[in-house]
């Protein structure tokens, strides 16, 4: 046998010690695996198509500067590219949003080079933002990152609250209120400004990415990555809607607190999961909080997931197909895709 060969059969014999060490380091692995993007995948978002659920889509950024939309097989359905778009970095969607011609469902991506957003109606993927609307107008750290959408429940009214590259020690948040033009296009106006961040110090780096809105509890976390979870009330009129809340994770992860999901149960309480990006894992929280403190968010477990590096990372809890029948749950890989794993997988069957 040659070298050419004996080089083959090594291989191998790599590739099956490397997949036993994995399974017995119970590494969950996902149901599917979507086609690879172009460049850098980043972050993505669910769509539940509510009228059919089987037919609900992915979104999944690509640094790239384009927008790539899979479906539950992982197949692309689409890729947009737009010559304003240049570098994408979160997407986030919401239900509901007012148009002149009714409501209609968005998807609201940031651009961290162009330092935009860029939005689009849903289904259709039709732009609604005039070629790009500008984001932290007037400050010196301007390029944006995060965005978490929150639809409030009293009056409908969306917002958008965004992160950035870099930013103060306060006041890194930005939060703006989404309404339609006669048009049919977005237009922002900023309500606040909030939220500690401790990366100023250049000791300490790190920066703020990862932001995830519980629309029902009206509630906003977002990774402080060298330092914590941070939490803050989502509804900009609410009392106190500046005092942080919480911050908590201080001590469970080895380096970067990335992608944040949130997955509400019927009961009403539910999950807290964040991408631990230095040890390819991911915690989870209780999201309901402890006794007599609701913003007491207990560490419960830290699961292995296939998806390495992650970034970002989202989840639904509603059934989409029968290997997702308790939901979906969705990471980013290193590997240019994105993974879809059953919820059940991750939680377990007694929880």
């Amino acid at each position: 046998m040659g070298p050419l060969g004996w080089l083959f059969i090594l291989s191998a014999l790599l590739s099956i010690a490397v997949a036993a060490c994995d399974a017995g380091k119970n590494i969950i692995v996902p149901v599917r695996r979507t086609q690879k993007v172009e460049k850098d995948a980043d972050d993505p978002a669910i769509w539940v198509n509510h009228a059919d659920p089987g037919r609900s889509l992915i979104l999944g950024t690509d640094k790239a500067g384009i927008l790539f939309v899979f479906d539950l097989d992982g197949g692309i359905v689409t890729k947009i590219r737009r010559p304003e778009m240049q570098r994408l970095n979160n997407v986030d969607v919401e239900y509901g949003m007012m148009f002149p011609d009714g409501p209609a469902d968005i998807a609201v991506v940031t651009d961290r080079d162009a330092g935009k957003l860029f939005a689009f109606r849903l289904p259709t993927f039709q732009p609604v933002d005039s070629g790009g609307i500008k984001l932290f107008e007037g400050e010196q750290h301007h390029r944006p990152m995060g965005i978490g959408l929150y639809k409030r429940p009293a009056d409908g009214i969306i917002f958008a609250i965004f992160s950035r590259k870099n930013g103060p020690p306060d006041n890194y948040l930005w939060q703006y209120r989404l309404d339609a033009d006669e048009t049919g296009n977005l237009k922002l106006t900023k309500v606040r400004a909030f939220g500690k961040f401790s990366g100023h110090d250049k000791k300490k780096k790190g920066e703020i990415e990862a932001i995830a809105v519980d629309d029902a509890m009206g509630f906003v976390y977002y990774s402080d990555e060298r330092f914590g979870i941070r939490k803050y009330y989502a509804d900009p009129d609410a009392r106190n809607a500046d005092m942080e809340l919480a911050v908590f994770g201080k001590d469970d992860f080895k380096s970067d607190r990335e992608g944040i999901a949130i997955y509400r149960t019927e009961s009403g309480g539910g999950y807290l999961v964040v991408s631990d990006q230095g040890r390819n894992r991911f915690n989870i929280y209780d999201l309901g909080g402890g006794p007599g403190n609701p913003h007491e968010h207990r560490f419960l477990r830290s699961v292995r997931l296939s998806a390495k590096s992650t970034d970002g990372c989202d989840v639904t809890p509603i059934s989409l197909r029968t290997e997702f029948s308790q939901g979906l749950f969705v990471a980013m890989s290193n590997d240019k895709t994105f993974q879809y794993y059953s919820w059940t997988d991750i939680i377990g069957e007694n929880n």
